[in-house]
């Protein structure tokens, strides 16, 4: 009696991540952000406005309601949730990459093709914030007690001028790198992706940490770069984020296109 062949399952191809870039690339991408700010005019302005008044807005509202001291962790949550921000930034970069006109109008969010999957990502994003600000608390009160809070200035006499306040600073560091890095890495090519592609959120992110997992050495030098740009930002009283937050958003738009591996479709099976 004949035998049946043995039928062996045909493996999924293995994607490759790596795309072999320079390290330098990262200032590529912020060379071509410039550009595409420049050529977006008031409408690429318009975005980095709107993130200033918001930035002033909150801060004001923390100190109006005698809570500063979720200042700090609220200005480093902002960098989590900035590019939730940056829809339309990406897509006024995507119009003038195709060489097609744009205006405030064929901008906006395209709510038919990916809003609900990119408010899933904002949302995520926004908690990640919220769990920040909550062990940022924490970690306040396990050095120090559950001590009354003394105001920004006394705070930062503590921090740096006690062995409390290094250990806190320390320790806060690498608890908050680690949530920078995972949000840095679910956020940094999802977005633009869902843009670009008919993809969901979770498959998004999955694919963003893949890439930023596999080309480490440019997403550090990236990360670094919009890390300074928003210290720099912070030093002028956000007044620089008006063009900082625009240019970073249009770069952000060639990072994408930069990882994009050509005539490849991301999608749930990658």
């Amino acid at each position: 009696m004949d035998t049946l062949p043995e039928i062996v399952p045909a493996l999924p191809k293995q994607r490759n991540w790596n795309r072999n870039l320079e390290v330098t690339a990262p200032l590529q991408w912020l060379s071509k952000g410039w550009g595409d700010f420049k050529k977006g005019g008031l409408l690429s302005l318009f975005y980095g406005i709107a993130i200033f008044v918001v930035s002033v807005l909150l801060i004001g509202a923390l100190y109006n309601f005698q809570i500063e001291h979720f200042l700090l962790p609220a200005i480093s949550g902002f960098m989590v949730i900035g590019p939730a921000f940056a829809v339309g930034l990406y897509e006024i970069s995507h119009k003038i990459t195709t060489g097609d006109s744009f205006n405030f109008s064929n901008t906006r969010p395209r709510l038919d093709h990916a809003g609900g999957q990119i408010l899933f990502i904002g949302v995520i994003l926004f908690l990640l914030v919220m769990l920040w600000v909550r062990a940022a608390v924490l970690l306040y009160a396990l050095f120090f007690g559950l001590l009354p809070f003394n105001g920004l200035e006394a705070v930062t006499n503590t921090l740096f001028f006690t062995g409390s306040g290094w250990a806190l600073l320390i320790v806060g560091s690498l608890v908050g790198g680690l949530f920078a890095a995972f949000s840095f890495s679910i956020s940094a090519f999802s977005i633009p992706m869902l843009l670009d592609k008919n993809i969901d959120a979770f498959s998004a992110m999955g694919n963003s940490i893949a890439l930023a997992w596999h080309n480490k050495g440019v997403m550090i030098v990236w990360g670094f770069i919009v890390l300074s740009c928003f210290v720099l930002s912070c030093l002028t009283g956000f007044l620089a984020l008006t063009i900082v937050f625009p240019v970073l958003g249009h770069a952000s738009w060639h990072a994408y296109l930069a990882m994009k591996e050509p005539g490849v479709q991301f999608d749930a099976g990658a």
